[in-house]
């Protein structure tokens, strides 16, 4: 099956990154488009090897030769021109916040829960994750497989990437600023980043949490159990590609640091970086342009019965967000769910 693509934010870092994975994955495309805002119109961005796309306005574009389009432009733009494309027969792939937590939009981890692809006719949308919360299901799920998960308990370290470029831009200007006694702006990110961390991740919800710590918990619920009961506490670090999380999680029956380890080992999407001395374990910089969600440090949480934690990393760009999105296309395709 050949499929025509639109690639939305083509300019952005997870829409580039998008591009390259599409590319790197073989996935059967027969054309690829780039859209983006009038700003971008006329610019070139790389398509696999000596290729390049000029970029689109896709306030003008017209979907109705488009098979499947994935966005990464923002929730407004999205709320706009997601429903405009799914009107006119191509299912999208977005990647903003915007369409999650519908009903009727299909919220998908292909390792957690493909079946739920099985929705996308309603709308013709289906909803990429947020990027902490695809790598905490992605390691929760083989070990909700064993025992069912009664309640997580996640603190998240997420570099500025999640943000966007501009962020990652300014924490390269507030370290130069650090090392050169200059000022440095303080723009995209509530605090300065550099050699700081800061729990403010979006913005606060009445009950004193922060949005980002809202989509942990309800995305969970919705891709993984209802059931689970949540806490997230989400922190951004001075990182600029790739996510950590430690996560402690109870059962509601025994289950052995080995035999979570057995599980984690055989899972999809799954790398263990482990070993008996606890010396071996990955970190943010070991996962970038990585595929899998790496688990470390598995071991027995002694304050509650049935507890395990343990620690995870991945590239947020990467399989927290584009890869994401592409092995949902994928996965579209083998399924025949394309129109």
């Amino acid at each position: 099956m050949s499929v025509r693509v639109a690639v939305v934010g083509a300019t952005g870092a997870i829409g580039r990154r998008m591009l390259h994975t599409l590319d790197a994955r073989s996935f059967p495309a027969s054309s690829v488009v780039a859209l983006a805002s009038s700003r971008s119109h006329g610019r070139e961005v790389s398509y696999g090897e000596g290729r390049a796309l000029k970029v689109q306005k896709l306030a003008d574009f017209d979907f109705a030769e488009t098979d499947l389009a994935l966005f990464s432009a923002g929730g407004s733009i999205s709320a706009e021109h997601a429903p405009r494309a799914a009107a006119a027969g191509t299912i999208v792939v977005d990647n903003s916040s915007y369409f999650r937590m519908d009903e009727d939009v299909p919220l998908v981890v292909p390792e957690v829960n493909a079946d739920a692809l099985r929705q996308v006719g309603h709308r013709n949308i289906v909803a990429n994750p947020n990027c902490s919360t695809i790598q905490l299901v992605v390691a929760l799920k083989p070990l909700h497989d064993i025992v069912p998960i009664r309640r997580v308990v996640v603190s998240t370290y997420q570099s500025v990437s999640g943000a966007g470029l501009g962020a990652m831009e300014e924490l390269e200007a507030q370290v130069r600023g650090e090392l050169f006694n200059e000022q440095a702006a303080i723009e995209r990110l509530p605090r300065r980043i550099a050699f700081n961390v800061v729990p403010h991740i979006d913005v606060f919800e009445d009950d004193g949490s922060t949005r980002e710590e809202w989509k942990m918990v309800h995305e969970t619920r919705k891709i993984l159990d209802p059931d689970i009961a949540l806490a997230a506490t989400c922190v951004r670090v001075p990182v600029f590609i790739g996510h950590a999380e430690a996560v402690n999680v109870e059962f509601a029956g025994p289950v052995s640091p080995a035999d979570a380890t057995a599980a984690l080992m055989s899972a999809p999407g799954v790398e263990v970086v482990d070993a008996d001395d606890m010396q071996m374990y990955a970190t943010p910089i070991d996962c970038v342009h990585e595929d899998p969600v790496f688990v470390s440090r598995i071991r027995t949480d002694p304050t509650v019965d049935h507890g395990l934690q343990f620690w995870t990393v991945a590239d947020n760009v990467g399989k927290g967000a584009a890869l994401n999105a592409v092995q949902i296309a994928e996965h579209l395709v083998r399924s025949r769910l394309l129109h």
